[in-house]
């Protein structure tokens, strides 16, 4: 074998395993972008799971407190109406790849947050409703349940930073940018989370 056939072979060899670490390379970078991409689906579907609970008890918790406080009708309005704008949101997981629709979802959720508070601090005022045992039960399930949400929240940001950590990283944006992945949405905390709830006697 001649000395150029030589070289000829010991370039095409050198092509062909760059060409194999470059193909390496891309579906490394590609298939960590997936399972990132899976864990923040996964997080939002546990933060859904969570709204959704909470969702389901506010019929529960409005009839049981209706008897003991009927006059808080105005309560029970906006309580109702702000359940009734999460429950005509269109939820998917594609919602987080919108940030508008994340940003209305996020918004409704947080007015549904805000009411039900304002609902508690009125029902201070009636302590034979405090007595009630369904009361009791559903206020613990709702306590519970507000605190899951904000469990699953941080479990989404965690996993939305990670997954937009590693997509801006180069030259994983080259990649991100090339298959269309785009970066996540975060949770924000409400604008009135600072202020603590008045409690007037």
């Amino acid at each position: 074998m001649s000395k150029g056939a030589r070289t000829l072979i010991i370039v095409l060899a050198l092509i062909v395993v760059l060409i194999l670490l470059a193909i390496g390379l891309v579906a490394g970078k590609y298939n960590t972008m997936i399972t990132k991409d899976e864990t923040v689906k996964n997080a939002w579907a546990q933060v859904e799971n969570q709204y959704k609970r909470r969702f389901d008890l506010i019929p529960n918790l409005v009839e049981t407190v209706k008897g003991y406080a009927e006059h808080e009708r105005e309560t029970f309005t906006a309580v109702t109406e702000a359940r009734a704008k999460v429950g005509q949101l269109n939820i998917s997981p594609e919602i987080i790849n919108n940030p508008q629709a994340f940003s209305q979802f996020q918004q409704a959720q947080d007015g549904l947050s805000g009411v039900l508070s304002r609902l508690m601090v009125v029902l201070e005022r009636y302590p034979e409703l405090k007595a009630n045992q369904n009361f009791i039960r559903l206020q613990d399930e709702l306590a519970g349940t507000e605190n899951r949400i904000a469990v699953e929240r941080k479990r989404f940001n965690d996993a939305v930073l990670a997954y937009n950590g590693y997509i801006r990283r180069f030259p994983t944006n080259i990649f991100a940018s090339m298959f269309g992945f785009k970066l996540g949405a975060y949770f924000e905390a409400p604008e009135e989370a600072g202020e603590a709830p008045k409690v007037e006697f």
